[in-house]
């Protein structure tokens, strides 16, 4: 399953809340952000200048790579990605391979070789206004941002990469949940989808 939608839009509050519901033992999730491309070559400034807005800055293929090797029943080891210093770190993490997989990210739903693997594609849909605020408490505290920074990123890329590849993603989506995980009854409904699926 694909969970798609902007940032701020509230995609890991309806992982968590189907993680919580089915149970950890049958879910491996896969964070589409933890496969920024890692650039040390680059200066920490010159990383701060890149466009993760922007579906370049996304290793998608190696992404791709560890979802062909779950599917087919094997362990993978992911990257981690530090946010504050824009570099994956030097440990992964490793994912097993569950009855359900979930992809998110705010360009999931984008990526062709992406959804032609989901049996599922969900883009959540919250107005602008909330996704900025979101974004802007998540930044602050766990991204060690500064209001200054966070502003800058959303006017010269976050909007105007939404406008071009998230929200046309749409589309694609077999279903669409506005109001994020605050919408109960959408998430329930999605929950009692995956419910039905028969145990492996």
């Amino acid at each position: 399953m694909g969970i798609g939608g902007g940032s701020g839009s509230g995609k890991s509050t309806i992982v968590n809340e189907i993680i919580e519901k089915i149970g950890p033992e049958k879910i491996s999730v896969l964070h589409h952000d933890a496969y920024y491309r890692h650039r040390p070559e680059l200066t920490f400034e010159e990383r701060t200048k890149i466009n993760f807005d922007h579906p370049d800055s996304l290793e998608t293929g190696l992404l791709v790579e560890h979802l062909e090797q779950l599917i087919s029943g094997k362990n993978v080891e992911i990257p981690i990605y530090n946010f504050a210093r824009h570099l994956r770190d030097s440990k992964s993490k490793k994912v097993v391979p569950c009855q359900i997989l979930i992809v998110d990210g705010i360009l999931v739903l984008n990526d062709d070789q992406l959804r032609k693997m989901m049996n599922l594609k969900v883009f959540v849909d919250v107005p602008p206004d909330l996704r900025f605020i979101r974004r802007l408490e998540r930044d602050l505290c766990e991204r060690g941002r500064s209001v200054e920074s966070v502003t800058r990123q959303y006017l010269d890329s976050v909007r105007p990469m939404h406008e071009k590849f998230v929200e046309p993603s749409r589309q694609h989506a077999d279903i669409i949940i506005p109001g994020g995980g605050h919408n109960l009854q959408a998430v329930q409904l999605l929950l009692a989808l995956l419910q039905t699926l028969p145990e492996k």
